[in-house]
């Protein structure tokens, strides 16, 4: 099994800008850290709390190389692999937060530990026959 974060950034511009500030703080093993205090920055869908000069200050709150920080955020050097994650999401039916995807197959919502155990009791089965 693989556990992996997928973004998903479907509200606007700033919801891609949030995804890739995210991954230039990874590029300073910092990705969790930041994640975090972007879900605690939230002001409500584009209303400015993740402009690019708001992303830059948390990365500056954190104590990051905000010089490499800034460069990576302004060069665009993750918006392919934002907007990709966004359009395979889509792909499979993945429509809003959260969303986990088993071997291909969505769950959206947040849902009970039953429903993960369930289907990856089923997924594991159709694969060892």
């Amino acid at each position: 099994m693989r556990f992996g974060y997928w973004h998903f950034a479907f509200l606007g511009q700033e919801s891609f800008y949030a995804a890739e500030a995210s991954e230039c703080a990874g590029d300073q093993d910092a990705f969790w850290e930041y994640h975090d205090l972007l879900f605690e920055s939230q002001a409500g869908e584009n209303q400015g709390a993740f402009e690019k000069d708001k992303l830059k200050q948390l990365a500056a709150d954190l104590k990051l190389d905000t010089t490499a920080f800034d460069e990576c955020l302004d060069s665009g050097k993750y918006t392919q692999r934002v907007q990709e994650m966004t359009s395979t999401a889509q792909s499979i039916g993945v429509s809003s937060t959260p969303a986990f995807v088993v071997n291909g197959r969505a769950i959206v919502g947040a849902q009970p530990f039953q429903t993960f155990e369930q289907l990856i009791e089923q997924e594991l089965a159709s694969n060892n026959p």
